[in-house]
């Protein structure tokens, strides 16, 4: 029976094909105005690390002040001196802070020309952490941060370019006036949005290319290549010792607390702190601290973008104008068969079999302007980096699950939008029918 109504949708199909094209165009165009929106949507709302989301904390602490805060909130980053404390106290499991680096790479084993990479100044605690991925090697230890050592960790696409993809662990790399000894060579690593760094960026510029040990970049002054952000406050410092000991912010904090009552007790002893740099003088305001997971962190430092947001909201618009319209045509077309679903009602045709016709018509309608609205979506997707940022376009990407999303949506959506036709044809009482003609 359902191939039998088939058939008879096909032959309706075909029979107004100005009519069947005007309804496949309108859903194929709706769906995939939604399906590139929502692609661009889902790359910049998914978690980056859901296996470690809820145990990776950002520490924040006041140390503005209520006339130079934001609403209430904390700075999103820390001074040194801030960030140096919660490195010493060592209350979590794992901790680390860091700050971006820029650096020119000076090849010793070929001709190349010197060239710009841009990295952190971090600790070791980072790979652990954030599960970066390793090729060769690995991070390096806490005796390296402690001795101030001049390692590295280069990116796969760096020790490609210097060493052709061999593994270079135990050789050197010149960065700047140092030279380095490499200790590990990282796989891709790029998770989007870059969770750990919304303080110095988007969240969806290139990955690092090098790291090196916090300590070593200090002793040598080198100055962050990200932001430094004062906010208004007076004790900004006039050379590199003061700025130091200044309350300009600038070096992103991350702690791992793998239960609940360790993120309690990190808690309290934020609090703790505070109220310690309170009586010393140092604070002249109640302690005001943040900790917050990935999750949290991800929607305090709005990162997904405004605008994704707004162009999934037109097309869903769009789509539902576009379903509209198609009520409307599937109502046309349906009530011009009004003497045939009489002479079928005459001669025995429940309403129920009268509804499996017009939904399995209506169900065809919906899968030819799936496949259009597929192809349609494959072509949008070269578009996308006019509405949205290069680094946030590419990684729109029409995998597997949009293509079934694609056509689910378009069938889904069809059959919602010719019930009320579908109702009407059903209504059609035979005996007026017969008489009429």
């Amino acid at each position: 029976m359902f191939v039998h109504n088939l058939r008879l949708g096909a032959k309706s199909l075909r029979r107004n094909p100005v009519l069947t094209a005007l309804m496949i165009m309108s859903i194929g165009i709706g769906v995939a105005a939604s399906m590139i929106t929502y692609a661009v949507f889902r790359a910049v709302s998914g978690n980056p690390i859901p296996q470690k989301s809820s145990v990776l904390f950002v520490p924040q602490i006041d140390n503005w002040g209520p006339t130079y805060n934001r609403a209430g909130e904390p700075p999103p980053a820390l001074n040194y001196t801030d960030a140096m404390a919660l490195m010493k106290a060592k209350k979590a499991e794992r901790q680390t802070v860091f700050f971006p680096i820029s650096a020119s790479v000076i090849s010793t084993t070929t001709e190349r020309l010197p060239f710009k990479v841009r990295g952190y100044a971090t600790f070791g605690d980072f790979f652990p952490m954030f599960e970066v991925p390793f090729l060769y090697g690995s991070g390096w230890s806490h005796e390296s941060d402690d001795a101030h050592e001049a390692v590295a960790v280069i990116s796969k696409e760096l020790n490609k370019k210097l060493f052709d993809g061999a593994n270079s662990v135990g050789k050197d790399i010149q960065l700047d006036d140092g030279t380095y000894r490499i200790v590990g060579v990282t796989d891709t690593y790029d998770p989007k949005p870059r969770f750990f760094d919304m303080f110095n960026s988007d969240g969806y510029t290139d990955p690092a290319q090098v790291y090196v040990p916090f300590h070593h970049m200090m002793d040598l002054k080198v100055d962050t290549w990200g932001n430094n952000t004062c906010g208004g406050g007076p004790n900004r410092g006039n050379d590199y010792q003061s700025w130091l000991r200044g309350e300009c912010v600038w070096l992103a904090a991350w702690v791992e607390l793998p239960t609940k009552a360790d993120e309690d007790a990190y808690r309290s002893w934020l609090r703790g702190y505070a109220e310690e740099q309170q009586r010393s003088g140092r604070f002249g305001w109640a302690p005001n601290v943040r900790l917050r997971n990935v999750v949290d962190w991800l929607d305090y430092r709005h990162a997904v973008p405004p605008e994704s947001r707004i162009a999934l909201t037109i097309a869903v618009s769009f789509l539902i104008i576009c379903l509209v319209n198609t009520v409307g045509l599937l109502l046309a077309k349906f009530m011009r068969r009004a003497p045939e679903i009489g002479v079928r009602r005459a001669l025995g045709a429940s309403r129920a079999e009268i509804y499996k016709q017009f939904l399995a018509e209506a169900g065809m309608v919906g899968l030819s302007g799936g496949v259009l609205g597929l192809i349609l979506t494959g072509a949008g997707m070269f578009g996308t980096g006019l509405v949205f940022g290069k680094e946030i376009a590419k990684l729109a990407q029409l995998d597997f699950s949009l293509v079934l999303l694609t056509l689910v949506v378009a069938v889904l959506s069809t059959l919602i939008a010719a019930f009320y036709p579908t109702w009407r044809a059903a209504q059609v009482q035979p005996a007026w029918q017969l008489k009429s003609n």
